[in-house]
């Protein structure tokens, strides 16, 4: 089985979850249409009060569903988009890819991944106990965040579940990810 979207979600509004959708709309250079995080500029409520002119990394975030199963084998029950993101995929190792892999999704769209989510402490409000399933440390002791990757949009189209993915890594030397 090749790697796929399994899921899709957009919220117009701030808030921690997203509604699943039939389908949303990338926009080259803004992230998905209708989206409260779409845009050229932060969208990120604590960043913006950072630096409202930095630029939007965090235009469309993605988390791989197999977390959810990982997640529900520690009894914590989580489905796609409840943890914010716009797209959940399944085959697809997304925080083993370097920075500047493209993710070539559905007939048309590109995303670029720029770096690690770096989740907040929202997550412990949605779940109590969450956050340390989501942050902890890796086999050598560093830092290791598991909630997903965050990208932006090179390439507009519409996606669906059951779309195809397509992983293009970069030209090395590759970058390892880092929290944006």
């Amino acid at each position: 089985m090749g790697a796929k979207v399994t899921a899709v979600s957009g919220n117009p509004t701030y808030s921690f979850s997203k509604p699943n959708r039939e389908s949303v709309t990338l926009l080259a250079g803004l992230g998905v249409e209708g989206d409260v995080h779409a845009g050229e500029k932060v969208k990120h409520r604590f960043r913006m009060r950072q630096n409202p002119d930095q630029p939007n990394l965090r235009q469309v975030h993605l988390i791989h569903e197999e977390l959810f199963e990982e997640l529900a084998a520690d009894g914590f029950a989580v489905a796609p988009g409840e943890l914010g993101e716009n797209i959940t995929t399944r085959g697809v190792a997304l925080l083993g890819l370097p920075t500047g892999t493209l993710l070539r999704i559905g007939g048309s769209a590109v995303v670029e991944i720029t770096g690690l989510r770096n989740p907040c402490r929202q997550i412990d409000g949605f779940r109590a106990g969450l956050m340390k399933k989501l942050v902890g440390r890796d086999a050598d002791g560093a830092v290791a965040h598991k909630a997903g990757v965050m990208s932006v949009v090179l390439q507009g189209g519409e996606i669906r579940p059951g779309d195809a993915i397509e992983v293009v890594l970069p030209d090395g030397p590759h970058r390892p990810l880092k929290t944006v």
